[in-house]
Order: C-alpha cells, then structure tokens, then sequence
C-alpha cells in the first residue's frame, strides 16, 4: 500500500501532538505501508518573516510573495520544518529523507495569478509573486526513495516550469497533485478536525464516506479551510489515487487505528 499524507496547519503547531503523529507514521512505515509526507508549515513562515524583519501582504487571503520574500518562505518549508520532521521520524526508527518539489526537478509550476472580484462584478488579475499552480509532478525520484526503503517528507516548494524560478505552492494542492502522480492507494489529509460535517457547528452530522458525485450535487457546507482540503482531495482522485482520507490529526493513533486496525472513523472521499 501507497498512501501520501498531508500534514499542516493547526495539527502541526503543537509539539506534542506532533510527536504523536509523527511516532503513527513512523508505525504506519514500520508495518510495510509506503509513506509519503507532504508538509505546509505557515505558522514557520510567519515567525521567519516576522524574526527577519520582513513585511508581508495578503490578497484576499494570498500571501503576496515578492523575491525576498519566497527566500524565506523556502528557508522556513524546506528547512526548518522540513528538517524537524526528518529528525522527529528518525528518533522513530524511520528511514526519513528530506526533500523539496525543486529536487531532480520533481515539481515543476506555472505561475499562479490571483482572481480578485470587483465590487461591480468585473474580474481584475492580481499578482500575487512567486505562487504556483497545482504542479507536474514526475515521481522517479519519489519512486526510487519508496523501493529504497526510504520515507521522503516533502516541502511544496516546486521550479518554475517556464523561467526556473522558485515557486510557493500550497500545500493541500502539492499533496494532491502527489497522490495522483502516485497512484496512491490513499490520500490522507490531516487536520484538527473529525472529518467533513455537513454541518460545521454540528459534530452528529459527520459525513463518514461521500462520493464526487455527492460533492458535486452540494458542496454549500463546505467552508473555510475545508475548501482547498476537498479541492486537493477532489485532484487526487480525478488524477488516478483511489480513495481519499480526512483524518483528526491530533487524536493519538489515529493514523495507525485506521490503516493498521482498520478501524473507522474520519471522512472517506471516494472517486
């Protein structure tokens, strides 16, 4: 078994909740699963930033990305964070490389322009720096890592497809775009949630399988930041992995109860 897991946002920011997710994968690795990790790490961006001295702008909610900018967005992802997930893994007696979208040019992206709405309706195109689309993924080396034994921990940072510029590429959409490229047998997304509720404020409503199709016929209750988690999740599968998984990624063992136990719980995207 393939799975690719996206880890971020608010299941990343406390230390020991890390630890525990870290100690599951490490099991998932031990008991034969091949795992691929794929990491954010916006929080690590902020604080670099904010330490450095360097301001920052949002478009509609768009890290505005200037050169100087994106030097400490790749210093942060695919260092910083990147390296304290390899270490946490290896203190687990996993085999963990740390790798970014720009190694053996894995990931390459078009430049991403952001679509602002105007008050009167009109569309204006925003430049929003050295932000990529949801990139081309060829996985030889993530292949070659995988029947080596390996467990490659991924930063979204990606090579411009056309000028060779680094590029940003949110991470849900690398992870996504990775899974497909895979074939993935899962696509887990974790988050400090349950799973997709059709109701945010109402945990009973936990939708525990749904298809596309369902999506496609209402997607009014997805919200927020569930919005680019379901997007990702929505790629991957049009783009060949075969289920997707969102999972509460700071409820201990969750990772290994699910694929190991084959326990059920969470939400389960199917094509």
């Amino acid at each position: 078994m393939t799975i690719v897991i996206k880890y971020g946002g608010n299941a990343m920011t406390n230390k020991t909740v890390q630890k525990q997710v870290l100690e599951s994968i490490a099991k998932l690795f031990r008991s034969g699963i091949e795992v691929v990790l794929v990491h954010g790490g916006g929080p690590a961006i902020k604080e670099i930033l904010d330490q450095s001295g360097i301001s920052f702008r949002f478009e509609d909610g768009h890290r505005v990305t200037d050169a100087v900018t994106m030097s400490f967005v790749e210093m942060a992802l695919s260092g910083t964070v990147n390296k304290a997930l390899v270490s946490g893994l290896l203190s687990f007696d996993c085999k963990a490389v740390g790798i970014s979208g720009k190694d053996a040019g894995m990931a390459l992206v078009e430049k991403r322009y952001h679509k602002r709405i105007l008050p009167d309706g009109r569309t204006e195109t925003v430049d929003i720096g050295f932000v990529g689309n949801a990139p081309e993924i060829t996985p030889d080396l993530i292949r070659l890592l995988l029947n080596n034994g390996f467990l490659p921990v991924c930063s979204p940072v990606s090579i411009g497809k056309n000028d060779g510029e680094t590029y940003n590429v949110n991470a849900d959409v690398f992870a996504g775009s990775m899974a497909g490229a895979l074939q993935a047998d899962a696509y887990v997304v974790l988050t400090d949630i349950d799973g997709l509720r059709k109701d945010i404020n109402n945990p009973g409503s936990l939708l525990s399988s749904v298809s596309l199709g369902e999506l496609d016929e209402d997607s009014s209750f997805i919200q927020g930041g569930m919005i680019p988690k379901i997007d990702s999740c929505r790629h991957a599968l049009q783009s060949g992995a075969r289920r997707a998984v969102i999972l509460n990624g700071t409820k201990q063992n969750s990772l290994e109860d699910f694929f190991i136990h084959k326990k059920s719980f969470g939400t389960q995207i199917l094509p």
